[in-house]
């Protein structure tokens, strides 16, 4: 999963503005599913943020 946590915070660092899961999924190829956890759990740890309601971008 740690392969996949990378790919996740690189989408992020690429789009450079907060995302909704499903452009991380496009943006990935990574199941909808392991990318809604992959995001639960970066923002547990405080490396994710959420600005509005869906949208999540890196701290």
């Amino acid at each position: 999963m740690a392969d996949n946590e990378a790919k996740v915070i690189e989408a992020f660092k690429k789009a450079g503005e907060p995302l909704k899961a499903g452009q991380v999924v496009e943006a990935t190829d990574i199941d909808a599913k392991e990318v809604g956890k992959i995001i639960k759990k970066l923002a547990k740890e405080g490396k994710l943020v959420s600005p509005k309601r869906c949208y999540y971008g890196l701290h």
